[in-house]
């Protein structure tokens, strides 16, 4: 007789198969185990329902909800690939990484690192699907993260000649190599007018062929993911000013960030930024206690 710890594994392994073309439950697990057989082992049949047939519910439910989350936290990498691509991805995905935390927000945090080992899924548009899943998992940490206490005007007065600011942790700072930021921004303000067109409307647009989208040209973007007032806000940088936050970032004192920034504009020039940057950057409360 199984203990309960087993019955557990034996459920988890059975709803994290994936679907049959027909969205069905297979016949066997990947590694060859009857699910016939596990379904028997920890679900009773009922009047209307065998073992098997109850347990299949239990599996398209984990993997309707677990794909429908995965394409709401990543819409920008859906549109970059194209839903019968993105879906493969997610299937593959999800098998190798399942949900292991109480809460679907998790559901993303290893996509990066293993896009990076299966680039075979985002072909031909590698570079930009990268960035976009940076983009999308940052916006979901700079939602979700802590906020400390920002420094009062005293806090500020007793950090010294050469201080060492805190940032908060919601703050993500990006490099990336495409304009992926103003595509998305793009996306979310069409839904946002796709959701104001009546009924009748939305079901004449959902039958035609959707439009393929152009994707943006490479370029060099610097980039803070940050929240205010419950929202989340891209803000694009100067390579500098990104240097300069980056360097702070990693727990450098004031003097080694400075020297660690390639100033383009002369060391004049660099101060004057400075004091606006600092000005600029407390204006939205990115440092903290």
């Amino acid at each position: 007789m199984m203990d309960l710890d087993q019955i557990q594994r034996n459920m988890f392994e059975a709803v994290r198969q994936p679907l049959t073309a027909s969205e069905g439950l297979r016949n066997r697990t990947r590694e060859g185990r009857s699910l016939h057989g596990i379904a028997e082992s920890i679900i009773k049949p009922n009047d209307r329902l065998t073992s098997f047939e109850r347990l299949e519910i239990y599996n398209r439910q984990y993997w309707f909800r677990v794909l429908s989350a995965l394409a709401e936290d990543f819409e920008g990498l859906r549109l970059i690939l194209g839903d019968t691509a993105f879906e493969k991805l997610s299937v593959a995905y999800l098998q190798d990484c399942p949900s292991r935390s109480f809460t679907l927000r998790n559901l993303g945090s290893q996509l990066e690192d293993w896009l990076r080992a299966h680039l075979k899924f985002a072909a031909g548009r590698e570079e930009i699907a990268l960035d976009m899943v940076r983009l999308e998992w940052a916006e979901i940490e700079a939602f979700d993260d802590a906020a400390r206490p920002q420094p009062s005007r005293s806090d500020l007065q007793t950090l010294g000649d050469d201080p060492q600011f805190q940032l908060q942790p919601y703050l993500r700072l990006l490099e990336l190599s495409y304009a992926v930021d103003k595509m998305l921004l793009q996306i979310r303000r069409q839904q946002r007018e796709f959701g104001m067109v009546s009924n009748a409307v939305e079901e004449k647009q959902q039958r035609r062929r959707p439009r393929k989208r152009a994707l943006p040209k490479s370029e060099k973007v610097y980039l803070a993911v940050h929240r205010a007032d419950n929202s989340v806000y891209f803000k694009r940088l100067d390579r500098e000013a990104f240097s300069m936050l980056r360097a702070l970032q990693q727990g450098k004192r004031l003097s080694e960030a400075v020297e660690q920034v390639e100033w383009g504009d002369g060391a004049e020039q660099g101060s004057q930024n400075l004091q606006a940057w600092f000005a600029l950057w407390s204006s939205f409360g990115w440092f903290c206690k």
